[in-house]
């Protein structure tokens, strides 16, 4: 049998698709990715680069929290600039697709109101310069996380975590009141795909890297948990034609994958795609109420189709997710 990481190697990276991402081939909007050196960030810069090749340099700033050089796939290194910086560029027709957000795991790190300190003075610079630098259009990640604000159960610090990232929805939508100007808010849940960060902790990350492994899957819930995915490359492909070519939404939408998959189900196509048989390890199931993190996707499947985005099936993210940690 090939090792996992082999079995993976040579397989094409994730591309951006729809209309959205044919306009901007074809135009000279500025793209400003807020945030870069994240997740997100980093898997955006590299569909950009795809899209734009040689280009890339001419159509693409980012910034983050420091200067320094952010090191993609295939040898590129792309230069962030600090946020304080974001002013100093000229007007221009610019979208700005805005991740920069302390997690919550910074929430449990820090007192409250350093934490609460901390995001509003990165929202403030990027409201600030919007105008400045000539943005019509802006992509904000929010979080599902704002679904759980008023649960007593759910940790202190994701609903704080969730109210921040609802006042940020509050004042970007207020922003794009003005004629002219575009807002997508996507309340994300589950995402997929290369760059995929705090590997210990997300689920898909542990299961895909357990059959990398080659060892048993290993499940600790010990109650029905349910998760729905989406890949970062449709994702931010939506945002795009939301932002350029389609009507945006109204108002803030949840990401949701096509199906909702139980733990066991996830582990088992973890397995299959990569070819593992190692099994799954998980504790006797001794409560019955699921754990249900999943958005509603009715409105993320329409702006999906509307924008003519290409849905990337489950195995094909968990392929893509792979190759990324494999490598």
């Amino acid at each position: 049998m090939l090792d996992a990481a082999e079995a993976l190697a040579g397989q094409p990276y994730p591309a951006l698709s729809g209309e959205g991402a044919r306009a901007l081939a074809s135009d000279r909007t500025r793209i400003v990715v807020v945030g870069a050196g994240g997740w997100l960030g980093l898997a955006t810069l590299e569909l950009l680069h795809g899209l734009f090749g040689a280009r890339f340099g001419d159509r693409v700033v980012c910034f983050g929290s420091a200067e320094r050089a952010l090191c993609l796939r295939g040898g590129l290194t792309v230069q962030q600039r600090p946020l304080g910086d974001l002013t100093d560029l000229p007007a221009a027709p610019t979208l700005v697709l805005h991740y920069a957000f302390l997690t919550q795991e910074k929430a449990r790190a820090m007192t409250e109101q350093s934490y609460v300190a901390a995001n509003a003075a990165i929202s403030g610079a990027v409201l600030a310069a919007l105008d400045r630098i000539g943005a019509t259009g802006v992509f904000l990640p929010s979080s599902g996380a704002v679904h759980q604000i008023g649960e007593p159960s759910v940790e202190a610090s994701k609903r704080l975590y969730g109210r921040l990232k609802l006042e940020d929805e509050t004042q970007f939508a207020r922003w794009a009141e003005v004629d002219g100007r575009r807002a997508v808010i996507a309340r994300v849940f589950n995402l997929s795909g290369p760059y995929i960060n705090k590997q210990s902790s997300y689920a898909l990350a542990c299961f895909i890297a357990d059959a990398l492994a080659d060892r048993p899957i290993a499940i600790r819930a010990n109650r029905p948990v349910f998760r729905s995915f989406v890949a970062i490359n449709e994702l931010v492909s939506l945002a795009l034609g939301a932002l350029t070519v389609t009507q945006p939404a109204s108002a803030p939408f949840d990401t949701a994958g096509d199906q909702d998959y139980e733990m066991s189900e996830i582990a088992l196509m973890v397995q299959r795609v990569l070819g593992r048989e190692t099994g799954i390890d998980r504790p006797t199931i001794i409560d019955q109420a699921p754990d249900r993190y999943v958005g509603d996707g009715a409105a993320y499947r329409r702006l999906r189709d509307a924008a003519r985005v290409a849905p990337v099936a489950f195995p094909d993210q968990i392929r893509q997710t792979a190759c990324f940690m494999a490598g």
